[in-house]
């Protein structure tokens, strides 16, 4: 039985992916695009299934966008068997979008296995050995006193989660990742330019915090 539910799990991502398997677009999850406004995404999402946060608004607008797939009424991405969509907006503009998949409909997959669909959606994976950590927001590492981009830490105690392959072209890149404290997988999809953005932003405020 749990054979059959991974199976029809995985023919589901794929199915997600299929009208831009040839294309291979990496700026897009399902019906999401990075760049699209915060009060267009709003609207897909529709009135009743997200929670907006201002995460601070100076020197620029960080916000942030919960979408809990599984009590919206309508499914505008097609997203099972995602839980959750995290999406993150630098000056109202979606720079970074961060999907939960279900921890029981993914269970029994490997890391494998779900390379091997995500794969089918955005073209060839690169695996990462070692396997680097992922943090869903970005944060100030004191020892440095710099931003760390959400992906880019190489400190493994830091947090459970961690990225095992990745796609990127010039302009976006893909993440997936795996959480040992939820015991499931996640995605994240971002803009190599307004991640960066936003990032600066992030850091300057943290330095307008200590002053």
């Amino acid at each position: 039985m749990k054979m059959i539910r991974n199976m029809v799990v995985a023919l589901s991502l794929i199915l997600l992916s299929a009208p831009l398997i040839y294309g291979q677009d990496l700026s897009k999850y399902g019906a999401f695009s990075l760049g699209t406004s915060l009060a267009e995404l709003s609207k897909q999402v529709g009135p009743y299934s997200h929670y907006t946060t201002l995460i601070h608004q100076r020197p620029s607008a960080i916000q942030e966008l919960t979408f809990w797939t599984l009590h919206s009424s309508r499914s505008p991405a097609g997203v099972y068997p995602v839980s959750q969509i995290l999406f993150s907006f630098y000056n109202a503009a979606l720079y970074r979008i961060v999907v939960t998949y279900d921890r029981y409909d993914t269970e029994g997959l490997t890391d494998d296995d779900m390379v091997q669909v995500v794969s089918a959606r955005y073209g060839t994976a690169t695996r990462l050995y070692p396997e680097i950590s992922f943090s869903p927001t970005n944060y100030l590492d004191g020892s440095t006193d710099k931003v760390i981009p959400f992906f880019l830490t190489s400190a493994p105690n830091r947090l459970a989660d961690v990225v095992i392959a990745q796609w990127e072209d010039s302009q976006n890149s893909v993440s997936l990742f795996r959480s040992t404290s939820r015991n499931s997988f996640g995605l994240a999809i971002s803009s190599k330019r307004l991640d960066a953005q936003a990032e600066a932003a992030i850091f300057e405020f943290e330095k307008l915090e200590k002053r």
